[in-house]
């Protein structure tokens, strides 16, 4: 006998009769059996439901920079689990095996919230992610997540496109203490042509998160070599950034490998991040790095004060901290981010997690 389905919020009767998805900017609606793009919001019935609760494709525990989170508890270890689709298409998705999924024996591993909550405590995580596809779409899953580890003193951490509509999206980031934001590119083109999506929501979210929450937010943009890398579009970027934002957001330039449906495309150079982040730099932002590739300068964490290693790292591999708790330990200046009396030291490794 198959368990009852979970209902899903956000979403009502259209007027043509069929169930509009309210969560994210695609809208979707949706005939009796009919699922929306991202797979596992679908009409059943009179109501909308989430296929996925509960359900995960597997749990892990990693260090808090593989998110990327270089300012959030550096050291420390999260758990991290997803599910099943994505809300957003991609063509260069690095995790497609499972958010393009339509396969649901592939979420093998069954857990509660408080399960999760007390999963974490037990590996000694001093977060949780909701991670590999977009939390966005499994937003009730992920709430009562979050509300159960908060409970247990747990953080949790979104790794999100931002693509969600702005009354769920203040919902949603309530129950987060921390957000890496995938900003595909600053291309509305990029955004049609490569992700069937557009830039305007993501900026929103951003602009929301940092000015109106207290979710520790850090960027991500990935380098497709020929599609987001050109000088001007990193320039802009950046700039925007700087000016909407702040100075003080962390902004990650990660390397593209050959994926998906861009398999022709070639690998990032990495003088293309050392590039990125030059530029980005030049544009006042203080906290750049570059990832997928091995760049100690790109992996340090600069005081912006005198400019010194405060964190230098390999990998995710924590070699040195020159911090006392958020300060530089050579000239006092703040560091911004969210840290502890002590930094952790899990390092590199990355553990399957059972739960049940």
């Amino acid at each position: 006998m198959s368990e009852p389905a979970y209902p899903a919020r956000w979403w009502h009767l259209a007027d043509d009769g069929r169930l509009q998805c309210d969560l994210c900017p695609r809208d979707c609606r949706l005939g009796d059996g009919q699922r929306g793009l991202c797979f596992v919001r679908q009409r059943q019935g009179e109501q909308m439901v989430l296929t996925t609760y509960g359900r995960s494709s597997g749990f892990a525990l990693d260090p808090i920079e593989k998110k990327p989170l270089n300012h959030f508890y550096p050291g420390t270890s999260v758990l991290s689990f997803g599910t099943a689709g994505c809300n957003l298409a991609c063509r260069f998705c690095q995790n497609w095996d499972i958010s393009k999924s339509r396969d649901m024996d592939r979420l093998a591993d069954r857990a509660s919230p408080e399960a999760i909550a007390a999963a974490a405590v037990q590996a000694g995580a001093r977060s949780v992610a909701f991670t590999y596809n977009d939390p966005v779409i499994f937003a009730e899953y992920a709430l009562d997540a979050a509300a159960a580890c908060r409970a247990a003193g747990i953080a949790t951490v979104a790794v999100t496109a931002g693509y969600i509509h702005a009354a769920p999206r203040a919902e949603f980031f309530a129950g987060m203490d921390a957000a890496n934001v995938d900003l595909k590119a600053f291309t509305e083109e990029f955004y049609h042509r490569q992700c069937a999506a557009s830039l305007a929501p993501v900026k929103d979210t951003l602009r929301y998160l940092v000015r109106e929450t207290r979710v520790w937010t850090e960027i991500t943009t990935l380098l497709i070599p020929g599609l987001n890398d050109g000088e001007r579009e990193l320039t802009e970027l950046s700039e925007w950034v700087a000016g909407e934002l702040g100075v003080d957001v962390p902004l990650h330039f990660s390397a593209f490998h050959p994926d998906y449906k861009l398999g022709d495309v070639p690998p990032t150079p990495p003088a293309t991040l050392t590039m990125a982040r030059a530029i980005a730099r030049q544009a006042g932002l203080r906290y750049v790095y570059t990832g997928n590739v091995h760049d100690a300068e790109g992996d340090a964490t600069l005081c912006p004060g005198c400019g010194a290693k405060v964190i230098e790292r390999d990998w995710y591999q924590l070699l040195a901290v020159r911090m006392e708790r958020d300060r530089c330990a050579a000239c006092g200046t703040a560091i911004a981010g969210r840290f502890d009396d002590h930094v952790g030291d899990f390092g590199r490794r990355r553990l399957r997690v059972h739960i049940g």
